[in-house]
């Protein structure tokens, strides 16, 4: 019975953590601009929310694991390839935080000098 609670409680912090990527892909999704996917040459910006809006709706309502990793899968997709370039043509990165093109990861590079 203890196992049974148990398995039970994983089982909603797993769901939980589902819903919760997914929610967060989607207001990611939503709040880059329209032009940014094509200048990214990804998919179009409605494709991705309704990908994403999908995912929220299946982890909300069907408590089904393999549409649940699914769901998952494409918003590791989008936080992974789709937003770095997303964030990439639209000045995000280095050029936010004052670095310049010749900056390396210990710092500028001035070539020896």
């Amino acid at each position: 019975m203890l196992r049974a609670g148990f398995d039970a409680g994983i089982g909603m912090i797993i769901s939980l953590v589902f819903l919760v990527t997914s929610v967060t892909a989607l207001i990611m999704a939503l709040l880059a601009r329209d032009d940014a996917y094509r200048a990214a040459d990804k998919q179009t910006k409605s494709f991705w929310l309704v990908i994403l809006g999908v995912t929220v709706a299946v982890n909300l309502t069907i408590s089904m694991l393999f549409l649940s990793i699914a769901g998952l899968i494409a918003s590791i997709v989008f936080f992974v390839d789709v937003r770095p370039a997303l964030a990439q043509v639209s000045g995000g990165g280095k050029g936010r935080r004052g670095g310049s093109s010749s900056d390396g990861p210990y710092g500028p590079y001035n070539g020896g000098r």
